[in-house]
């Protein structure tokens, strides 16, 4: 992982940013100190809800079942429409008590009081010393609070079909420039195949692009946000991903995830993806006849820039109406922390812990057999370290996901362009702040 000084740079502009959103929604202050004020023990048998996203999270929380009868825990998968299930959930009021929230979508929720703090509660703060410290700053923005514990993260490397580039003869790229020239060769040598796909509804996966190429998209100064959404080293990568689109050379109508992207790996027609360390677990679980046949390898660079990207990675947040506070940190700790628990994440749901001791766990140590032995998270732990950690989320952030969205679905349809993209994302920026009376201006 990264070093401590630079994990305290990330931690400064996560703080700023979790301060600045209260500026926007005064009622959240009072709300986390009234939630903070209890942690008291219930009497009897307590029950809590835990809504996420993670494939075998079950069989982690019957683990937890068996071992603590008085607090019983039962899950509820919400991968199809996370924030939706959220908030409608707030809006009814019936939240659960613990909810797993991507750390880009922290500040938004908070603005909209969706949190309790948990500060109360001595096992909570205690679990400080357990974390990447740019992790905790997040979910705690900057020690403001103890709003939820960090669960995961994604460094972000380069998934290769190495038998397709050794079939036509093209290297595995290190640069993306070289990544250009492997994608024509392979389209040329196979009109059927192409070197990899562009989802254009998928804004985190592109965030995770802009910020490996330093592209900070928020920075805060002079008490007001700049918004650089739309950088000159924003515009360079969407530049970039617009001539591989428009030469052909990428496909953008398959969705990540998507029955449809593991059906079009099954026939070959897809050579690489840029992914995530979460992401090893679904293509070894979804394409078991391609075992051996894939590699991990670092992202491609911005010539001599050998920085990488962060796609994703969560929280588990403690929700507004929680119940049974003391019991929620205990089985949340236990969740994150528990290096039985954390092997069994990273082995059912391609976790990648974000706590101290789980970046230690054997299984992330050894070769792994469908990735043909190699030590595949020996990548993604370089990658982490290459993180740069200036990057900040916004506390709009969201409704500039959807607005980015949005654009580069009309672009990959033919209707504008990527850059034209980035514009519309600023200009949603600058709206939303201004709506919420957050100061904000538009940068250089």
């Amino acid at each position: 992982m990264s070093s401590t000084a630079t994990r305290t740079r990330l931690a400064v502009a996560a703080a700023t940013a979790g301060i600045v959103v209260l500026a926007g929604c005064s009622s959240s202050d009072s709300s986390d100190k009234a939630s903070a004020a209890s942690c008291a023990p219930g009497k009897g048998k307590v029950t809590l809800q835990y809504w996420n996203t993670v494939n075998g999270m079950d069989k982690v929380v019957d683990l937890w079942n068996q071992k603590h009868p008085d607090i019983q825990v039962e899950t509820k998968n919400i991968s199809n429409d996370q924030y939706g299930a959220i908030g409608n959930a707030l809006k009814a009021g019936k939240a659960p008590d613990l909810a797993q929230v991507g750390y880009d979508e922290l500040p938004t929720l908070r603005s909209q009081d969706a949190f309790v703090d948990a500060s109360a509660c001595k096992a909570a703060t205690a679990a400080e010393s357990k974390f990447v410290p740019w992790t905790w700053s997040q979910s705690s923005f900057g020690g403001t609070g103890v709003f939820a514990l960090p669960q995961d993260t994604g460094p972000m490397a380069m998934y290769v079909r190495t038998d397709l580039f050794k079939k036509y003869g093209v290297a595995i790229p290190t640069t993306w420039d070289e990544y250009e020239s492997a994608a024509a060769k392979l389209h040329k040598a196979d009109p059927k195949l192409t070197i990899t796909f562009f989802d254009p509804n998928n804004a985190e996966w592109f965030n995770g692009l802009l910020w490996q190429n330093n592209a900070n998209m928020y920075s805060y100064s002079g008490d007001q946000w700049h918004v650089t959404v739309e950088s000159d080293k924003s515009r360079e990568v969407a530049d970039y991903w617009q001539k591989l689109i428009d030469d052909k050379l990428v496909r953008t109508d398959l969705a990540n995830g998507s029955t449809q992207m593991f059906a079009a790996y099954q026939d070959n027609q897809i050579a690489t993806q840029i992914g995530a360390a979460w992401g090893y677990s679904g293509i070894r679980d979804n394409l078991p006849k391609q075992a051996g046949k894939w590699s991990i390898v670092p992202m491609p660079t911005w010539g001599a820039n050998g920085t990488s990207g962060d796609w994703g990675g969560s929280t588990v947040a403690f929700m507004k109406g929680a119940k049974h506070l003391y019991e929620s940190v205990e089985f949340n700790t236990w969740l994150n922390t528990d290096p039985e628990a954390l092997a069994m994440e990273n082995q059912l749901g391609g976790l990648y812990p974000a706590a101290d001791d789980g970046l230690k766990l054997p299984a992330l140590s050894k070769g792994v057999p469908y990735y043909d032995n190699e030590k595949i998270f020996d990548v993604f732990a370089e990658s982490s370290k290459k993180i740069d950690t200036d990057f900040a989320w916004g506390p709009t952030q969201k409704t500039v996901n959807l607005a980015l969205q949005d654009a580069m679905a009309k672009a990959a349809a033919g209707d504008g362009t990527l850059t034209d993209a980035l514009a519309t994302a600023q200009a949603a920026a600058l709206k939303s702040m201004k709506d919420q009376a957050i100061p904000a201006t538009a940068g250089k």
